[in-house]
């Protein structure tokens, strides 16, 4: 389901149901997906749906800017505005802090530096050793995942600790994996430094559930996969898969079947422009309850979430591999809810539910007839019995019933199909781009794309829905 559903843009996958094989099929702040068919005993199917350690920024706050570490060296200092340089009559304790800050960002950005090159005795050695044992996790982690970009910079001046020149400090992170060139990701932790000629690193916090950074609206979703867990990866043309290394066994088969679940992913890119790499994590039950915040709902299979800069990434529950042919639903949808949502997580107040998960059931179906999608039953029930007859409520609950998850997701289906028959692609996916990534109502836009009136569309759509499931 959409981001709404969650608070941090997760989209998830929908339950499931018993599954018959004569009629199983192939399948934004994070979104959900509907469940994957009838799959004995299985549980729903997807939704959607950073930490960021230690990194490369010279801030130098003497008056300077943020400097800015890549994967080739110091960019122009992107990242953050010039400070002002200190008053004469500025508090003393605010000009210690600022010296403190700007010691302390040398050291982020030797440590940003090791981890590009990867100098993994560079970037424990800014750590007292108490501190070591977590930063060895992270650096193989996020070395694991292509790291390509990683800067850094303080986000406000520094506070003490309670201790004699010990510090607490806010440290936004931007990073890249796999593209060096990509819009980066932002995540701000707590840190906590021993002053010195050279500050020590004495705890580096994990992310935590955040409504924005800054000024900016996008929020962080909680602790990332390679905060808290190790991983090993294999990466693809236009993927990269994850998972714990207890699972490390999953991921060629994995990664075969992203790389063409991707495939029909990309061209659901409502503005034209891929996704730079799709990020997929494979969940262990214990992944499962940690990773960008846990508590998803119980029928969902998977999720995509919105980690800023414009990237989802989709997270696969434990049970996924259950699915058999089900799980390439369960891509082909996730991976949908990342080419099709923006950027901002405030894209869909509930009422577009049924556009942004019909988008990503009509890629996880691949083209199949409307007769065999698997949740046909669940949705003729929901139609013929407590169905208002209007698009903008379906959006389920967490403690919707799984079936009546199913028949949600059904009917988004039916109506993004029939637009898609009437219409085709091409003017379906302007019509989701101007209401999804344009914040425009349908009623403001149907005849400017359709050329008919909103109120006499929907009308035909619902139509349609119930006549499918006569």
């Amino acid at each position: 389901m959409p981001a709404d559903a969650k608070p941090n843009d997760v989209t998830a996958t929908p339950p499931t149901t018993a599954r018959d094989p004569a009629t199983e099929a192939a399948q934004p702040p994070a979104v959900a997906a509907p469940g994957v068919g009838p799959v004995p005993g299985s549980r729903p199917r997807r939704r959607w749906p950073l930490w960021a350690a230690l990194v490369a920024a010279v801030l130098t706050l003497s008056g300077g800017i943020p400097a800015v570490l890549r994967a080739g060296g110091l960019s122009d200092g992107e990242v953050g505005e010039p400070a002002t340089a200190a008053s004469p009559t500025e508090n003393p304790t605010t000009i210690a802090a600022r010296q403190v800050a700007e010691r302390i960002s040398a050291q982020l950005d030797e440590q940003a530096a090791a981890l590009l090159s990867g100098d993994r005795s560079g970037f424990l050695g800014i750590a007292d050793p108490a501190a070591r044992g977590d930063l060895r996790q992270r650096f193989a982690a996020l070395r694991a995942l292509r790291v390509t970009r990683w800067e850094a910079r303080p986000s406000g001046l520094p506070t003490t600790a309670g201790k004699a020149g010990e510090w607490r400090l806010a440290v936004e992170f931007q990073y890249c994996f796999m593209v060096p060139d990509c819009r980066p990701s932002p995540l701000i932790v707590e840190t906590r430094w021993r002053d010195g000629a050279e500050p020590r690193l004495l705890a580096f916090g994990r992310s935590k559930t955040a409504p924005s950074i800054g000024d900016r609206a996008n929020g962080q979703p909680g602790s990332l996969p390679w905060e808290v867990s190790e991983l090993a990866t294999k990466t693809g043309k236009r993927t990269i898969v994850a998972a714990p290394p207890a699972y490390r066994h999953r991921l060629p088969g994995l990664l075969k079947r992203a790389e063409a679940a991707a495939r029909v992913a990309d061209e659901y890119a409502v503005t034209g422009v891929t996704p730079d790499r799709y990020r997929i994590f494979y969940a262990g039950p214990k992944e499962w309850k940690r990773w960008y915040g846990g508590d998803r709902p119980e029928w969902s299979a998977g999720y995509a979430i919105n980690v800023g800069g414009g990237h989802y990434e989709v997270v696969l529950a434990p049970d996924s591999f259950d699915y058999g042919p089900g799980l390439d639903e369960v891509l082909r949808h996730e991976l949908a809810h990342a080419a099709t949502l923006p950027e901002k997580r405030d894209y869909s107040d509930g009422s577009t539910w049924w556009l942004v998960e019909g988008l990503a059931e009509l890629a996880a179906v691949d083209g199949q007839p409307v007769a065999r999608y698997a949740g046909l039953s669940d949705t003729r029930r929901l139609v013929k019995g407590d169905w208002d007859g209007k698009l903008d409520t379906i959006a389920p609950g967490e403690d919707t019933s799984d079936k009546a998850v199913t028949g949600s997701y059904g009917i988004a289906y039916l109506a993004a199909r029939y637009f898609l028959d009437r219409f085709g692609a091409e003017r379906l996916l302007a019509f989701a781009k101007v209401v999804l990534h344009d914040r425009r109502i349908p009623r403001q836009t149907s005849e400017e794309i359709f050329d008919e009136t909103w109120a006499s569309l929907h009308k035909e759509c619902v139509a349609y829905i119930r006549s499918a499931v006569r």
